[in-house]
């Protein structure tokens, strides 16, 4: 062992740049893991990611109009860490372009707390008014709305929003800015949404109808259940109105969670093996250059065991190196790296499972190098200890006829040499090809989520959101189903109206429910997103989801029988659509044949479908100036509003992505380079100029990289078709909703890629055709 380790120090100083250039590829390696998965936990865990940054309450509790709030007695509560309040509360309704939401207001201070701290995503805090503005009764307050409530009224900071009080009294108030928060969210027909204004705002809109909210930020949230009935038990339960707890609104954006985190977890097991093949693709290179310096270890009477500990061991080191220098360099320096990364790395240390990742992930890339590095140094101690002259080895396969021919047609040589030296044997071919191939298979499939994100925003008619608005009349004072009609036929930026109705239906057996919607008429159907079978084009035909599909176990082309309040309902189902609500637990049919069964049935809202290019914004803006407040105005729930992180987690995954091709392609740059020194010598022997061989190198590493991309591209593509498929099936979409990225894309992919092979190898060219070869011991062996 003492003199395994005396050569291995020895064996260190004689190729310090090697080793050099080993622990550095170990390290960008572990750099590059280490920051997806952060950018994972940043795209997969929104709302912890929010709870942390904000210092967020495990527990809010809200009281009745008129009751007090008694903080002193819950900052008392054991286990009770901070409090968030109380803020005074008023329930009112915000109008904004037709919109209309439930919104709790709270009075809020300039300043914003320190636990339960609205994080500001756009605009800015609340602000104090002027005292030139504050003399006047008619002066504009302002608002900071929460922003899943702000989405719905598709309110941005600047504009006016109609908030009605308690006293049915209209206020105007200016959207200052719109705040993420760790609390439910606002849910049309559910929850209400999340408003703060300043206490004097708040006076004039509910001066004494007001309750009060509170947040307790607990040492331990297992405790959550015990403190909610200590904290009931110290306000009194007759005063406390509802409770909500951190669970509660983490179940609620669970659903995105899961989503992402399928998405990411199959990109970073794709990314760790990429990664491993790059660091030990670096050791391997290094033990087939010292083949050698293995000879004469043998000769002096090295054992193959000592040769294999003794490459196993320094290697092993040279790992442990890379993994501590990149994993230090994360941890210090991660967090001011500029943009999206840097902010991801900053917020991953709050996170749950950010220490077990930070162990995990060096700790699985250790053992992938160390596995690779095992089966080198194997190799190594198979080495005879009598040197054989490589001259007498073939390096190469013989110079084949088309390459003869196209000699002879005079086709440069640097061009033939370089496609014989990259493509020299099928196994030496395929290695390399693969190893390049695996990071640009996962930046493809990174590209065809990025353009089925897109299809939802560029393309919604494509994914099953064929109307963007749904228009519902406010009972009884609303107008007629006939003057409805009416007032969006003036609309010029409609381009159909479509009647419908939803109800719960239960499904055979009565085991559960699923959603019965009728949309369109027969004579006017509305187009759903049909990606198996065909339209409803008939009586008693209807369409639905995969998710329903799967829950009732039918397939298109069956008959299925549900009960509508208590009549049963039988639907022949001729196609399957793309289902983006309730887990695609939907079936669809035409009102027509809704009315069927029941002749008195009204429409309960009207799906519009906009003409190309009108802002839906603006629509719903007409609308409401044209009817006044007697409609009610959604925008279309968009999947993609959920999904909206993994955009620019993909942008960033694609750049560690091509950190990763990069250092594997400068490791087959350099091992390329060095295996065929010999024929490089040749090659100057026969009359090739340096710039020839400098050609001969650049085009081989060009055409090996031409190859990987279009195995990567082409695979990656049939790979990321698979996987958002699976995913969209899985999750009750339905398959089908896969969108490929354009062909410049992918060509740009591939230019890109053989470029960055072009100007990685032109200094090691460079280097290799100004180097004066001669024929001896050190470059036969």
């Amino acid at each position: 062992m003492r003199a395994t380790l005396r050569w291995a120090q020895a064996d260190f100083r004689a190729h310090r740049g090697e080793a050099l250039f080993v622990v550095l590829a170990s390290a960008g390696v572990i750099a590059s893991l280490l920051l997806a998965g952060a950018l994972f936990g940043y795209a997969a865990n929104p709302w912890q990611r929010v709870f942390n940054q904000s210092q967020g309450a495990h527990i809010w509790l809200h009281t009745r109009a008129g009751a007090a709030t008694d903080a002193d007695a819950l900052a008392a509560v054991d286990g009770v860490a901070a409090l968030s309040g109380p803020y005074r509360t008023a329930a009112t309704t915000i109008e904004s372009r037709g919109a209309r939401a439930g919104v709790t207001l709270r009075a809020a201070d300039v300043e914003p707390p320190q636990t339960g701290r609205p994080l500001v995503a756009a605009g800015s805090w609340l602000a104090r008014p002027d005292a030139a503005d504050t003399g006047t009764g008619s002066a504009t307050g302002s608002v900071v709305l929460e922003t899943s409530v702000a989405r719905a009224l598709w309110a941005e900071p600047g504009d006016t929003v109609r908030v009605t009080g308690p006293d049915g009294a209209p206020h105007l108030l200016r959207v200052s800015g719109t705040a993420d928060a760790a609390e439910p969210r606002y849910r049309p027909g559910g929850a209400a949404g999340i408003g703060w204004v300043l206490p004097a705002t708040l006076d004039g809109i509910a001066r004494t109808d007001t309750g009060q909210s509170v947040g307790l930020r607990l040492e331990d949230p297992d405790d959550t259940d015990f403190i909610v009935q200590r904290a009931v038990t110290v306000l009194g339960a007759d005063r406390v109105a509802e409770v909500t707890k951190w669970q509660q609104a983490r179940s609620e954006a669970g659903g995105d969670d899961r989503l992402l985190g399928t998405v990411f977890a199959v990109f970073g097991l794709g990314a760790l093996l990429a990664a491993a093949l790059a660091a030990s693709g670096a050791v391997g290179a290094r033990v087939r250059g010292q083949l050698r310096d293995i000879a004469v270890l043998k000769a002096i009477g090295f054992t193959p065991g000592q040769v294999t500990r003794g490459f196993l061991v320094q290697h092993l080191a040279f790992a442990l190196l890379g993994v501590a220098l990149g994993t230090t360099a994360i941890a210090l320096l991660g967090a001011r790296i500029p943009g999206r990364i840097g902010e991801a790395a900053a917020v991953w240390q709050d996170l749950p499972g950010h220490t077990a990742l930070m162990i995990g992930i060096p700790g699985g890339a250790v053992l992938l190098i160390a596995a690779s590095t095992g089966l080198s140094a194997w190799r190594a101690g198979r080495v005879p200890p009598v040197p054989v002259a490589r001259a007498a080895l073939p390096s190469a396969a013989p110079m084949t006829a088309l390459g003869k021919r196209a000699l002879g047609m005079r086709v440069p040589p640097a061009l033939v040499l370089g496609w014989r030296a990259a493509f020299p044997r099928r196994g030496r071919t395929l290695v390399p090809v693969a190893r390049l191939a695996l990071p640009l298979v996962l930046i493809t499939v990174a590209l065809v989520a990025w353009s089925t994100l897109d299809q939802f925003r560029s393309r919604p008619a494509q994914v099953g959101l064929a109307a963007a608005l749904t228009v519902r009349s406010e009972q009884p004072a609303g107008p007629s189903d006939a003057e409805l009609e009416e007032t969006l036929a003036r609309i010029p930026d409609i381009a159909a109206v479509h009647p419908g109705a939803e109800m719960a239906a239960l499904v055979p057996g009565q085991t559960g429910t699923i959603t019965l919607r009728g949309l369109g008429t027969a004579r006017q159907p509305y187009p759903s997103a049909v990606v198996e079978g065909r339209a409803v084009d008939g009586p008693d035909e209807a369409v639905a989801g995969q998710g329903l599909l799967d829950l009732l176990g039918v397939r298109v082309g069956d008959w299925v029988r549900m009960t509508v309040g208590g009549r049963p309902q039988i639907l022949h189902l001729v196609g399957r659509t793309i289902e983006p609500e309730s887990g695609g637990r939907v079936i669809t049919t035409t009102l027509d044949a809704l009315r069927e069964r029941d002749p008195q049935l009204r429409p309960a809202f009207h799906a519009l479908e906009l003409r190309e290019g009108a802002d839906p914004r603006a629509v719903s803006g007409a609308l409401a100036t044209a009817a006044g407040a007697t409609l009610e105005i959604r925008e279309t729930p968009n999947p993609a509003d959920r999904l909206e992180p993994a955009r620019g987690v993909i942008g960033a995954l694609i750049a560690v992505l091509a950190l990763i091709g990069l250092i594997e392609l400068l490791t087959l740059i350099g091992t390329g380079v060095r295996d065929r020194g010999r024929d490089l010598l040749a090659l100057k022997a026969i009359g090739l100029t340096p710039r020839q061989i400098g050609a001969m190198i650049v085009t081989a590493a060009g055409l090996t990289a031409l190859v990987a991309a279009l195995v990567g591209t082409t695979v990656g593509v049939l790979s990321g078709s698979w996987l958002v498929d699976t995913q969209g099936a899985s999750s009750g979409i339905g398959a089908g909703i896969v969108q490929l990225p354009p062909l410049p894309v992918l060509l740009t992919v591939i230019v890109g890629a053989v470029l960055g092979a072009v100007a990685a190898a032109a200094l090691p060219a460079t280097r290799t055709a100004r180097r004066r070869l001669a024929d001896s011991l050190s470059e036969t062996l």
